[in-house]
């Protein structure tokens, strides 16, 4: 960890005095540096609120987990919660449809080896999110009701299929309300409708319990369910 810490304090001190602000006045090559550090910092800054062993482990799980799965479809990163696997909904379900396909078994089979590996232990978050466009034929009565159920059907493959360990996951489901990209074009709509399963700190707990929590809140609020 403390070469992680001399990283941050090095990136810190940049930001401070000023020499990573002016992009205007930098090459593009400069700027992209700057991107590649800023993108780093990120990762340090998640990786700091973890004990040094379980840096060390996720560090390892989202290696295997480029190796093996990192496509345009999945992609693999830390954020401010964790170890993150993104993957966008046509990889694991046909359209409207909450049913994880066939073809999608060998992507969580792997997911689910780093969990029960170098993930050990660890809490999961399995979290659904869709686009805006108002549900009109698949029969879920809104985007959160479907958001959650592919959350849940993750989450149950995983458990029941994978032996990823029940009292660690949680499944929710955001609805529309927490996009990564704009839903204003086909594209961003497209990178919106994602499962994503993330690997949070020993101090995160998952919960447990088994039902499904009080409807959605209209301030954007989730649905959770626990195994």
């Amino acid at each position: 960890m403390k070469r992680w810490q001399e990283f941050g304090v090095v990136v810190a001190a940049l930001l401070v005095s000023g020499c990573a602000v002016r992009f205007s006045q930098r090459s593009s090559w400069d700027v992209q540096q700057i991107q590649q550090l800023s993108a780093q910092l990120e990762q340090f800054r998640s990786l700091a609120q973890l004990q040094s062993g379980e840096a060390d482990n996720l560090r390892q799980a989202r290696t295997q987990l480029d190796q093996r799965l990192s496509s345009d479809d999945i992609s693999i990163g830390f954020d401010e919660r964790g170890l993150v696997v993104r993957v966008l909904d046509r990889v694991l379900f046909d359209s409207g449809k909450a049913k994880v396909r066939k073809e999608a078994y060998p992507v969580l089979n792997e997911v689910a080896r780093v969990l029960n590996n170098q993930a050990v232990g660890q809490p999961v978050a399995v979290e659904g999110h869709t686009d805006n466009e108002p549900i009109k034929r698949s029969g879920w009565k809104d985007n959160w009701e479907l958001s959650l159920a592919r959350a849940r059907a993750v989450l149950t493959y995983l458990v029941q299929e994978q032996g990823v360990e029940p009292s660690r996951v949680a499944a929710t489901g955001y609805g529309e309300h927490r996009p990564i990209a704009s839903n204003e074009t086909p594209d961003g709509r497209r990178m919106n409708r994602r499962v994503e399963i993330v690997v949070l700190p020993q101090s995160a707990r998952a919960g447990g319990g088994g039902s499904v929590s009080e409807p959605p809140r209209a301030d954007g609020g989730a649905t959770t369910y626990t195994k």
